[in-house]
């Protein structure tokens, strides 16, 4: 499991998230996020199945957008078993405009635009830029943080693999 990290970077320079993030272990919290509708939904993990979710800061830069890619190539080889959801400050349209052009349909798209109900109840908002933290999740079926990745540098990408082998942990129970 990663360690907490209450601050992240971005080229170098510090930036303090809102709240603290939510350990693995924990219940993966409920929270308000809107769909690409516009239409706000309840995001409550609990007896969904197995999520692997994925929190971006803009899916119009190209770390993000190439983190997002590769992690749709990787839920394809997976199989069945596990559900992908992402979640930016992206507008919804935005967060449309972007699958259409990747043809992204595996990696189901929320915003949190609208409150940064998402980003506060994880602890992963950038109040100051009002931008989520780049973070891997993976929550099982009964709604538990199984792994959470927090990346330290905004404009890195995750350890994939260690998050991959998270997610096939949780698919062998």
């Amino acid at each position: 499991m990663s360690e907490k990290i209450v601050t992240v970077t971005m080229d170098g320079e510090p930036l303090k998230l809102a709240g603290d993030p939510v350990p693995a272990g924990s219940r993966a919290p409920t929270c308000r996020l809107t769909d690409g509708e516009l239409k706000e939904l309840i995001f409550d993990p609990r007896g969904q199945g197995n999520i692997f979710l994925i929190t971006v800061p803009s899916l119009d830069t190209s770390v993000c957008s190439r983190e997002a890619r590769r992690l749709s190539g990787e839920i394809e080889k997976l199989g069945k078993g596990i559900s992908a959801v992402l979640v930016s400050m992206d507008l919804p349209f935005a967060q449309k405009r972007w699958s259409e052009e990747a043809e992204i349909t595996n990696i189901r798209l929320l915003s949190d635009h609208r409150l940064a109900d998402f980003g506060r109840s994880y602890g992963i908002l950038i109040e100051d830029l009002r931008l989520l933290a780049r973070s891997l999740w993976v929550i099982d079926r009964v709604g538990t943080i199984r792994y959470k990745q927090l990346v330290g540098e905004v404009s890195e990408e995750p350890d994939y693999d260690q998050a991959l082998a998270a997610i096939e942990e949780v698919l062998r129970k």
